[in-house]
């Protein structure tokens, strides 16, 4: 048990994004499930613990919807036969990795709700900070919930502020004036789709087209996938309402000055594909510039620039490209494994690390090694990887990371724990290197976050304590978990 519980650790010391959403929606009235799977098969990499696709028909009952979810993957969740069924020109899916809620297949999106005034189909990316006081608020007058996570109280918002306003958009409207935190939302009514992004932008949501079809997906990437054109991001405070009778609407009545604006960094350092674009910035540039600067605040004499895959590369190439050491491939990784896999017995000594990842003898053998990953938070497999170099041979293991240190936790989306957990937590940068057992150690400095990302404005709070609102009092992620 004991081994069983080290290798969950020693796999989970990576951050994880809550998850992906995608909307789409056929004017010409072809189904859409099709391409709801594809998109959420270019956004799996922000979520792999669940997925699902909800359709309706405009042109048939009106609030009839067909979904489907399950646990896993979505090419292991979906066959060709669960596509064929799902009928319908407009829909939305969504892929998932909780951070608040348990992992159980009541919690798989997209939700679908029933109410008076029609059905609600709705996928969520983010985190809301005071989804406990709401939940209870709901709870008091009569609201019974189906799932733990919070998307469901945005969703009972939605559908009550239905009751009282003009539109579904209006409804949308004034539940925003209710939820607090990052929230990045597709939407499907019986005959809009609705893509909404908090005031703060926190959570990437962009638009696209093809041919007939309009497209709402997390990253650019997804249109890529499906052969449809960028049109532009949805911008943070706006609701963005798409039908064939007036095409693109926009309401910005939430909308904050440019210089409240709080994306999060870790969207470009890690989270988002490299061949995304988000907010007109390249997220292979921001890895590329951030080990650029890394080289530039923190060179080290070596032989070979390497990064721990996949994250690390970009950053990698750039610190080379600056320093002029050549950049290498040091480690092969094993693409067959996921986020889980058997966990060995205890009389198994297989490291969750080197089944994923192996070290290239020749690359590293009797060289010195810079090494750039993307983040460390509680150095579990960091001295892994260290040790798994030095076994392979090399001479010296330099490691450069291409974020600040993580110092506080994240209420955003972002499972960035608490504060106990984190290496850096009341620990000298000198202190984290004894403990990963490096020959030296930096990180990419605070001031250089900004630059990475051509000047939009960021969240910093997880480096620094500062964040965008008052955080809850207490850490409420995982809040509702029975």
């Amino acid at each position: 048990m004991a081994d069983q519980i080290y290798v969950q650790e020693e796999l989970q010391d990576k951050l994880r994004e809550e998850c992906g959403v995608f909307g789409a929606y056929d004017f010409d009235g072809s189904d859409v499930a099709a391409t709801i799977y594809y998109g959420l098969l270019a956004l799996q990499h922000r979520g792999q613990e669940s997925c699902g696709i909800a359709v309706s028909d405009t042109a048939g009952p009106k609030g009839k919807v067909l979904s489907s979810k399950d646990m896993g993957l979505v090419n292991e969740a979906f066959t060709m036969e669960h596509l064929e069924k799902l009928k319908g020109d407009i829909g939305v899916g969504h892929v998932r990795y909780s951070t608040a809620g348990s992992s159980t297949r009541e919690n798989a999106q997209p939700l679908v709700l029933n109410y008076v005034k029609g059905t609600l189909g709705l996928a969520h990316n983010g985190n809301l900070i005071n989804a406990p006081k709401l939940r209870e608020e709901l709870a008091y007058t009569g609201a019974i919930f189906q799932t733990t996570i919070d998307s469901e109280v945005i969703a009972y918002h939605i559908a009550r502020e239905r009751l009282y306003s003009k539109s579904v958009e209006e409804a949308v409207g004034r539940a925003m004036d209710k939820i607090k935190g990052a929230y990045s939302l597709v939407i499907m009514s019986p005959r809009k789709l609705i893509g909404v992004r908090d005031p703060y932008g926190f959570r990437p949501l962009c638009i696209g087209k093809r041919d007939n079809t309009w497209i709402l997906a997390s990253e650019s990437c997804a249109l890529d996938t499906i052969g449809a054109a960028f049109v532009r991001d949805v911008l943070p405070g706006e609701i963005v309402t798409i039908s064939p009778e007036k095409g693109i609407e926009s309401d910005m009545s939430h909308a904050l000055p440019k210089e409240k604006h709080a994306r999060c960094v870790f969207e470009y350092i890690y989270f988002a594909r490299p061949d995304s674009v988000m907010d007109n910035t390249s997220v292979y540039h921001s890895r590329i510039m951030a080990g650029k600067y890394l080289a530039m605040d923190s060179p080290v004499d070596a032989d070979i620039v390497v990064g721990v895959p996949e994250s690390g590369n970009c950053a990698a190439m750039g610190y080379s490209m600056e320093s002029g050491i050549p950049y290498g491939i040091a480690f092969m990784k094993n693409a067959y494994v996921g986020r889980t896999f058997i966990k060995p017995r205890q009389k198994n000594r297989e490291s969750s690390v080197q089944v994923k990842l192996n070290p290239i003898r020749e690359a590293v053998e009797g060289k010195r090694v810079i090494m750039i990953d993307d983040s460390i938070v509680r150095g579990t497999t960091s001295d892994r990887i260290v040790k798994m170099l030095r076994e392979a041979g090399a001479k010296e293991v330099h490691m450069r990371v291409s974020s600040p240190p993580f110092l506080w936790p994240c209420y955003f989306g972002t499972d960035v724990p608490a504060r106990e957990q984190l290496i850096a937590y009341n620990r000298t940068v000198r202190e984290i290197r004894a403990l990963i057992g490096a020959d030296s150690l930096d990180y990419l400095r605070i001031e250089r976050l900004e630059e990475i990302v051509n000047g939009l404005g960021i969240c910093k709070g997880c480096f620094t304590g500062v964040y965008p609102m008052d955080p809850p009092g207490e850490d409420i992620r995982g809040e509702f978990e029975e």
